[in-house]
Order: C-alpha cells, then structure tokens, then sequence
C-alpha cells in the first residue's frame, strides 16, 4: 500500500498534474449578473483550491437553450470569455491546472429561464423535475423535440464553446454527457423516442457525442479533452436505467479509445442499485480495461477510499464534489490529517462570499 500514491504528481496526457486530486464540477450559482458571467469572486474561489492536481469548473453552459438554472456562469458570449479568463489567470498564478465542463441541460430547464421557450430535447417528454429560477423552484414542463437543425447548430455550440474555453485559457475542456442532462438523454430509451438517425439504435443514441468529439477534435488537440459519463444513474433527473443502458455506454467508451483524449471522468451510482440488475455496480471496475487513457473516478470519497482506489488500479485520479466547497485547501489537510470544515448546504447555490470563499484554510 502506497500511502502518499494521492499526492504524487500524474501525466494527464502531457499536461503535468501536481497530484492526484480532481476537483468535481459544482454548480454553485454566483454568476448572478445579467451577462452570466464568471467574476472576481468566482476567481477567487477557485484560485483557493487550485493546490488540486485539476480543477474542473462547474458546468458553463454552451448557448442559450442550455441554460437550466438561474446565476450559472456561460461561455457563448464575448463578455463570459472575460469573465472566465479571470479565473485561469488567477488558478494559473498559483500553479494549478482547470478543465472547463461545457454544458447543456435539455429538457431539464423551464421557458422561464429560456425566454419563454420551452427546452430542447431529444423527445417531445416532460422529465417532471424541479428547475430552479428566478421565482423559486418551477416543475419542469414538456420539452420541444429537437429537429436536425436544432442537433447541428448544438454541436457546433459545443465546437465554440471548446474555442471560446481556449481563449479564456483553459487547460482543457470536458464535455458533459452524465447526470440526465441533453447528451445523457439522448442515449436512454426513456428520454430518446426518435427515430431517425439520433434515435433506436444504440450507434445512432450515440451518436450526437460523437459528433461533438469530431467537431472538437478540427479545433483543439484532443489530449485536452475528457467526457464524463454516469452509466447507472437511476431514479434521478428524470432519468431511468433501461435495458440497454450497459450497451450504449459500453459502445459508447469503446468508440472514446480512438480520440485519445485527456481522460475519461466516472460517476459511481449516485443512489442505491445494489438490487438493480440494469445497472452497473461498481463502474470504475467494469471500465479499467475497456478505456485505455486515464479514468478519473468520483463517488463520495474520503482520503482512505480514495488511497485504496488508486493502490488498487481501478482509476488514475480520483475527484471530490462536497469536501473542496467547505475546504479549499483539502490536499493540504489530506497530507497532514487534518480535520475537515464542515460545508453548509444552505449556501450551496446562493449569491456572494457567504460559503463560497469564506472557508477558512488550516493556516487561518
């Protein structure tokens, strides 16, 4: 057993970490300002917890049909790009490293956030989840079923928002295709009825990530690009595990193989499925062999599991949600035993500095 394996440095395809440690990304809802963009104060949050080996920063949502809860920080606008090169300087000056986690919701918004619109999805279903807006939380409502037109001008939204997270200077980019959002349901028979050739099929559920990798891949060096996937989400989101949720993300990390990206991020599942026979139990396993780049793996970790979980093989770096928001310098109280700030969900996505940078560090 290798105590201090969570503290050695790791070559993320090229890009030297420092260490181990991932930062998840968290929705944290302080960009209230009409351009939704990333501030001063979002540069500072995360410039506190850049002694991370990555930081993966919430998800920036890519155009204006994306956007599913109020106060989220975008990249689709000239004014966000500057907003977000406030926080790469600042996580750059102290020697970290930031992948931006480009983002679009689907069906789970609310016309209230989208002009009155209803949101984009891949069928025509309400996911009947609670959407936080302006007005307090709304139930979702209908969804519109994307055309081909609405499917191509989304990809090319993904492709400049990999541009515009370049120009912002980011590290790298992650695409979100987990947690029930657009990418995730076009690949479940639940939230994908279509029948064309973004539907059936498990290659053609797939396919829309594939395009976007493609897209991306004419823009930016794919070594900077990671895809984070939760293959048994259940009961969550408005997503339910079908019968070929195994297959398609199966497919779908065998075809990721040839992009050689930055890594592959996974979510174990998130309730319990322990009795559930669509589900994949323990995904970090069930994956190790199938992708041949690095997997980050995240799952309510604490510094033992995660020590046991890279000594074991199962992953190459290991992300934490929860404990970075209450401590900012969590590898520094990892490495000396430190006992942990206890987060305060009540501040979880409310404007200002209140339990977003006021967390106090060990040396405070």
């Amino acid at each position: 057993m290798n105590k201090n394996i969570l503290f050695e440095p790791y070559n993320l395809n090229g890009l030297e970490l420092k260490n181990r440690v991932v930062m998840a990304p968290m929705t944290r809802c302080r960009s209230d300002n009409a351009e939704t963009k990333a501030t001063a104060l979002t540069a500072l949050y995360y410039r506190q917890r850049a002694s991370a080996g990555l930081l993966i920063t919430e998800g920036t949502y890519v155009n204006r049909m994306a956007v599913g809860s109020i106060n989220v920080p975008a990249i689709y606008t000239k004014a966000q790009v500057q907003g977000w090169k406030l926080v790469t300087t600042a996580v750059h000056n102290e020697g970290g490293k930031i992948f931006a986690q480009l983002w679009h919701v689907g069906r789970l918004s609310h016309p209230d956030l989208l002009d009155g619109k209803h949101p984009l999805a891949p069928t025509a279903l309400n996911p009947l989840a609670d959407i936080f807006t302006a007005e307090g939380f709304k139930p979702s409502m209908e969804a519109k079923e994307m055309t081909l037109e609405d499917i191509q001008q989304t990809i090319n939204d993904f492709k400049q928002a990999a541009i515009n997270a370049m120009e912002a200077g980011f590290d790298g980019i992650e695409i979100h295709a987990a947690n029930g959002y657009l990418l995730h349901q076009f690949f479940n028979l639940y939230s994908n009825k279509r029948q064309d050739k973004y539907g059936g099929s498990i290659e053609n559920r797939a396919r829309i990530l594939l395009d976007i990798l493609d897209e991306i891949n004419g823009v930016m060096d794919s070594k900077r690009v990671g895809v984070r996937l939760n293959p048994s989400l259940h009961d969550m989101q408005g997503m339910m595990l079908d019968g070929e949720s195994v297959e398609v993300h199966d497919y779908i990390v065998s075809k990721l193989n040839k992009y050689n990206l930055a890594y592959l991020h996974l979510t174990e599942p998130f309730t319990d499925v322990s009795k559930n026979p669509l589900a994949i139990q323990q995904v970090a396993k069930h994956y190790r062999s199938m992708f041949k780049g690095t997997l980050i793996i995240n799952r309510k970790f604490d510094k033992e599991l995660a020590t046991q979980v890279l000594n074991d093989n199962e992953a190459d770096l290991v992300a934490f949600g929860s404990p970075f928001i209450a401590n900012p310098d969590l590898v520094e109280r990892f490495r000396v035993n430190a006992p942990m700030n206890t987060p305060d969900p009540s501040t979880y996505y409310t404007p200002g500095a209140k339990g977003y940078t006021d967390y106090p560090t060990l040396h405070e």
